[in-house]
């Protein structure tokens, strides 16, 4: 079974921008170009998305061919991520003294019944062997069981003198020839087992009244009479070395497993079921392991509740944010192993040391790039194409005041090896991103959506760019009366939406929620009769709008 051991996803926040995109599909293959080639056990850095991608970033991984990430969307542990007991499945013909010896041998509480293509069938437990042995069954149990002539030889370490191996017992009772002959007529029928001893006048009379096997004990010499009238009267003969009470005692062993085995309401899991749900199933089961199927429903192997002990937490590494709100979810179960970040500390929180390499730039793809350089690693052109993009698109094509001269060179140097021109390339990028009046309030929304935690208050603040105020004006009256749902949907005290003019480097600010206008306005020095909300020369959430609406709730 396939389990996430040697993976470390790398990955952006929820509702990925181009900057949290790229910036980790870069960081993965820097890591993977950087990983120690002699380490024991293989680790490979996969970048993955926790969400819908947007336009703007669709295009940029479209421009230069690259496959957009795998959906993470949760990453919790799962059954994948642990040590699942490999029991090989058996086929439901086997005989309950061969299901026994495994069990024993494996100390196996379960052993799991699967068909020829790997299904699972059924379940035979412990309980259900002692069952087997305990209960009284009447003495049609071999036919009604439909056992094979195989497993009556082989129970009995015995040998089939006449006969098919492959037959079925299908009817007829067995039954022990005690009497003597005259009596034996009197209860033998047609296809009947009849276990008896070397006396040829027993043997020969139990085949002339129609018994579909003899089953002869203690190792006696079956003559060549019998074996021939045996044979003429379609009749099996099995020599066994046992005598007739240990012969009779051990014969019903031979029963398959399948007449044992529980078929319906299984209990299972699949290779992506969270630890934390089926904890919760396996408490309210008596049971004590559990089947595991794959993608395609066939048996993997068992777990049970001692295995959960062992899970081991998913190995991650967060780029472009560092707080809990903004991260996939279950990141409190994930082991996280770096943050690269260019935006104020949060309150995240782990529970080792970690590399944390957080600087004050426009981009996250910039302290990626240094990190290149640093390592002496060669940027291919499709990565250095992902960067520079991130860069522009942060940056508002450094026009944002979170823009510095590191992320200038950065981008320009990147675009050469790319072979783009910066300017020209962001136009389209920004076009394509900005092909707004089509999407839907919701898609708008959340193509760059984050949610901060400013003291006592959680606030959520978005934002769309584009390069014409006509298009901003028109999706306006679309944002507007979806700020409500939105405020009511992510549970925050007061939701913000900034339209973002790139040409005029300008912002206009959508606000909703009990003491949002009040806040704004108090952040910005505006009039208190200010009804719209246009913030000049502002653009960037991170350097001047959070900020201004932490020290206004401070104050």
């Amino acid at each position: 079974m396939q389990s996430t051991d040697g993976i470390v996803y790398v990955i952006g926040h929820t509702n990925p921008d181009t900057d949290s995109l790229c910036s980790a599909i870069a960081y993965a293959y820097l890591k993977n170009a950087t990983a120690p080639k002699d380490q024991k056990e293989k680790i490979y850095y996969a970048a993955r998305r926790a969400g819908q991608i947007n336009a703007e970033s669709k295009f940029v991984l479209d421009y230069f061919q690259i496959d957009i990430p795998d959906y993470l969307g949760d990453i919790r542990t799962q059954v994948m991520d642990i040590d699942v007991n490999c029991v090989e499945g058996v086929d439901e013909n086997l005989s309950i003294k061969k299901a026994w010896k495994i069990m024993k041998e494996g100390m196996l509480q379960t052993i799991p019944i699967v068909a020829s293509k790997g299904t699972l069938k059924g379940l035979l437990t412990i309980e259900d062997i002692a069952k087997s042995y305990m209960d009284v069954y009447d003495s049609h149990i071999l036919a009604n069981a439909e056992t094979p002539i195989r497993n009556i030889v082989e129970t009995l370490d015995g040998e089939l003198l006449h006969g098919n191996l492959d037959e079925k017992v299908c009817s007829g009772k067995c039954l022990i020839a005690a009497a003597n002959p005259d009596l034996m007529e009197s209860y033998i029928e047609k296809d009947d087992i009849v276990i008896l001893g070397n006396r040829y006048e027993s043997q020969l009379c139990a085949i002339e009244m129609g018994a579909k096997c003899i089953v002869v004990c203690d190792g006696a010499m079956v003559s060549y009479t019998i074996s021939r009238l045996a044979e003429s009267h379609g009749c099996l003969i099995i020599k066994t070395p046992y005598d007739t009470f240990t012969a009779s005692r051990l014969i019903n062993q031979s029963i398959p497993i399948g007449y044992f085995m529980k078929s319906d309401h299984l209990v299972t899991f699949s290779r992506s079921d969270f630890i934390d749900d089926i904890r919760e199933t396996m408490a309210k089961k008596r049971y004590r392991d559990f089947p595991i199927l794959d993608w395609n429903g066939r048996y993997i192997g068992m777990i049970s509740r001692r295995s959960l002990l062992g899970a081991r937490k998913k190995k991650v590494i967060l780029v472009d944010h560092n707080e809990p709100a903004q991260a996939v979810d279950g990141i409190d179960e994930a082991q996280i192993l770096e943050i690269i970040d260019h935006h104020r500390i949060g309150s995240l929180e782990t529970l080792g040391p970690v590399y944390f390499r957080n600087q004050p730039l426009g981009c996250t793809a910039t302290i990626i790039y240094q990190m290149f350089k640093e390592y002496q690693i060669e940027l291919p052109k499709d990565i250095a194409g992902l960067l520079c993009s991130a860069i522009l698109s942060d940056t508002l094509i450094f026009r944002s005041p979170t823009c510095t001269a590191i992320d200038k060179e950065a981008a320009y140097a990147l675009a050469a090896i790319a072979e783009i021109e910066p300017e020209e390339y962001a136009a389209k990028m920004f076009q394509a991103g900005s092909n707004l009046l089509a999407k839907s309030p919701e898609e708008i929304f959340y193509q760059d959506f984050k949610k901060f935690v400013l003291g006592d208050v959680t606030l959520g603040v978005g934002q769309i760019t584009s390069m014409t105020a006509k298009e901003l004006e028109e999706i306006k009256g679309k944002m507007i009366p979806y700020l409500q749902k939105a405020l009511v949907e992510h549970e925050v005290e007061m939701i913000y939406f900034m339209l973002t003019n790139i040409m005029e480097e300008s912002t206009e600010l959508l606000y909703a929620g009990s003491g949002a206008k009040e806040l704004a306005i108090a952040a910005f020095a505006l009039p208190a009769d200010t009804e719209k909300i246009v913030l000049e020369h502002v653009v960037s959430r991170k350097k001047q709008v959070i900020p201004a609406l932490l020290i206004a709730l401070q104050e």
